[in-house]
């Protein structure tokens, strides 16, 4: 059985990225512990959730006990009802997810949604590819939240969550394995969304250069 799981570290896996942008399929992070993982973003769906959960089972990773969201976007939450466990994140990423959970998401709303505004149909084709069926689908908002800064002990996983905003959302949090030396940056350095980005929006190379050290 081969799946699209890549070790980067010991203790850290990531489901990379759909390599077809107008999937938008972002990164799904894993990183194990000996008697549980801790899932960095949902991914878009609960499809792709439960795929990331076949792989993990094949792989012998530990089943998932915590979730964090780097933002509140729907590429990165979406898959959040089928993990089934506790999610952290920044407290303005709780804000906004509220938001966007009292709209009444369905196909038909995606429908009608695009043809208001144009602008969003890059987004919401993917969307509703992503969750083609909203029964029984839901938004799953943080059970626990942070100001700027926290750091998560999870049996022998210890996770850094720092907040550092940007132009892509303002919720943005990266996540720093310090035992795997790695860091998830979400989309932190990103421009807006595409519905809206200005011409001239750019990545941030200044906040990523920030974010990156010699260890």
């Amino acid at each position: 059985m081969s799946t699209d799981l890549v070790r980067v570290a010991d203790s850290v896996w990531v489901w990379p990225s759909h390599p077809d942008p107008a999937r938008v399929q972002a990164a799904v992070g894993i990183v194990t512990g000996n008697d549980g993982s801790v899932i960095v973003d949902a991914g878009h769906g609960p499809g792709l959730a439960r795929r990331i959960m076949s792989a993990m089972d094949h792989h012998g990773l530990p089943p998932a006990r915590l979730l964090t969201y780097t933002h509140h976007h729907w590429d990165h939450t979406w898959g959040a009802c089928a993990w089934d466990v506790p999610v952290v994140a920044h407290e303005l990423c709780g804000a906004l997810l509220a938001g966007e959970a009292a709209k009444p998401w369905s196909q038909e709303f995606l429908r009608a949604e695009m043809d208001r505004d144009p602008l969003l149909r890059p987004s919401f084709q993917a969307r509703a590819q992503a969750v083609p069926d909203f029964a029984g689908w839901h938004l799953v908002l943080p059970e626990q939240t942070f100001a700027t800064d926290l750091t998560l002990e999870i049996g022998d996983i210890r996770l850094e969550l720092e907040h550092v905003g940007g132009l892509h959302s303002p919720d943005s949090t990266i996540i720093r394995s310090p035992t795997g030396g790695v860091v998830f940056l979400g989309d932190c350095y990103y421009p807006p969304p595409y519905h809206l980005r200005s011409p001239d929006d750019r990545l941030d190379l200044d906040l990523l250069a920030s974010l990156i050290t010699d260890d």
